[in-house]
């Protein structure tokens, strides 16, 4: 949430879990009158061969497969000739794992830990990211104490970041800890500031972008700015540095500080202006001038360029104020010494 944190559901209510759970994949067959007249279950193992006939007999048992709109649920039943659908659902959620990940671990008492993520840790288990995630590693790290209201494949989670967004995040241990990290981020009670380097610069040297963003139409992976729905996004950001000549940037380092925390907020917003981070392979649309990819390829940097520096907080059990800061992962440190060159 994406590059920019985004609290996780059910706690929100929204950003990723905008996109609702499929209810399974939906295989078509038609069984010819002369194929008609053994059973259920053998005639459609034999049209769907990746299907077992002990598969079938479970969906038929479970009302997943009809005929003409129909549920059917006896197998031994005689296959009519007509049109089959057959519904299979998505696998469930396998519970995560402990896996024994290094950590660089900020703070942590006995209600929350706080972590500087690497670039390439997913923040929990999803479909393509099901293990080295972030919830991996903290449940070999804080074992069972994580708190269990994100739900099974997210414990302890509040907000995320993008897998190749680097940077601070709190997890809690605990169930209070948790909500009550939760309300501050639903209160925008947090302090959060992303250094990001940007292919060219805004015009503004300082300023705020508005925009309501939801999953793009075009691109289910995207997010976009919609004039109608989504959810209010605001980001504020300050130009630190500016790369090339200066009535024509190359490249610039900026400072956004989140108000909201949306899906991919930042890398939106950004984009929206013309100065996407660098790097970035969903919105960085158009190439950097060749000395910026010479510097980009130098400095090893294989993702988008933005890194959550800061996160501050008031302790949601103790009453402590906290604040975190993580320096420039390798990668963006590097590019941006080389950027000074220009």
């Amino acid at each position: 949430m994406a590059s920019e944190p985004d609290l996780a559901p059910p706690n929100d209510a929204a950003d990723d879990d905008e996109l609702a759970t499929p209810p399974g994949e939906v295989t078509l067959v038609t069984v010819a009158p002369e194929a008609a007249g053994e059973r259920i279950d053998k005639t459609l193992a034999g049209l769907v061969p990746e299907l077992s006939r002990a598969r079938l007999q479970a969906l038929l048992a479970q009302g997943r497969i009809s005929l003409g709109g129909v549920p059917l649920t006896d197998a031994s039943a005689k296959a009519q000739p007509g049109d089959y659908a057959i519904l299979v659902p998505p696998p469930a959620p396998a519970e995560p794992q402990p896996e024994a990940i290094p950590l660089t671990v900020l703070f942590e008492d006995a209600h929350l830990i706080v972590v500087d993520k690497p670039a390439g840790m997913a923040a929990h288990p999803a479909p393509g990211s099901a293990h080295g995630t972030l919830v991996n590693a903290l449940l070999a790290h804080c074992g069972d104490s994580l708190s269990g209201v994100g739900g099974v494949a997210r414990p302890g989670i509040v907000h995320r970041l993008d897998k190749e967004t680097s940077g601070v995040m709190v997890a809690a241990k605990t169930d209070a800890a948790h909500q009550g990290l939760s309300a501050l981020f639903a209160l925008h009670d947090i302090e959060r500031v992303y250094v990001a380097l940007t292919r060219g610069a805004p015009r503004a040297r300082r300023g705020t972008i508005e925009g309501a963003i939801a999953r793009s139409t075009h691109d289910r992976k995207k997010m976009a700015l919609v004039k109608t729905g989504g959810r209010h996004a605001i980001t504020h950001y300050r130009v630190e540095q500016i790369y090339g000549p200066e009535a024509k940037p190359l490249a610039a380092r900026l400072a956004c500080q989140l108000e909201t925390g949306r899906t991919h907020q930042i890398r939106v917003h950004l984009a929206s202006q013309g100065c996407p981070c660098l790097g970035d392979p969903l919105y960085g649309a158009g190439s950097p001038a060749e000395p910026v990819r010479r510097a980009m390829a130098e400095a090893g940097l294989t993702r988008q360029a933005l890194h959550a520096a800061v996160l501050g907080f008031i302790h949601p059990i103790t009453g402590q104020a906290l604040r975190f800061e993580s320096p420039l992962p390798a990668d963006m440190a590097r590019l941006v010494e080389l950027l000074a060159g220009l």
